[in-house]
């Protein structure tokens, strides 16, 4: 094996329920596992995109209740690629049919994105490169 690729991200959520709802609406996902690991206190939801990617939704038991900061150790964004600027505009109509704020599409040096946030806060985006790292 060469190098490797991204298995899965998993995310803290307060409310694993619509958690799961806004996610799989959001990115066309569909839940592929579910279960409770009461030997460390969570419950947890795998949902599968499309593309294949895998995002697991976790709920503590004991789980603090601050909000999401991208400026604390730890989690800064979660980024979803797109492969077009029609993609990246499909994604743009469907945040605002979902009522989601968004950021609107931001021009950036090293490609496009629209940032937004889920129901606890934490950063997402859709991003398309423009230039090969």
């Amino acid at each position: 094996m060469s190098g490797y690729a991204l298995s899965h991200v998993d995310l803290s959520v307060s409310d694993l329920d619509h958690a799961e709802k806004w996610y799989a609406r959001l990115l066309d996902a569909t839940c592929v596992l579910d279960g409770v690991n009461d030997a460390h206190g969570f419950a947890y939801r795998y949902l599968k995109t499309p593309a294949g990617t895998l995002l697991g939704l976790i709920q503590h038991d004991d789980r603090e209740t601050a909000p999401f900061s991208p400026r604390r150790i730890g989690l800064d964004h979660l980024s979803f690629a797109v492969d077009s600027p029609g993609e990246l505009r499909a994604q743009l109509q469907k945040l605002t049919d979902l009522g989601i704020p968004n950021s609107g599409i931001i021009e950036q040096p090293t490609g496009d994105a629209i940032a937004f946030r889920d129901p606890d806060g934490i950063q997402l985006e859709f991003y398309r490169l423009t230039v090969q790292p």
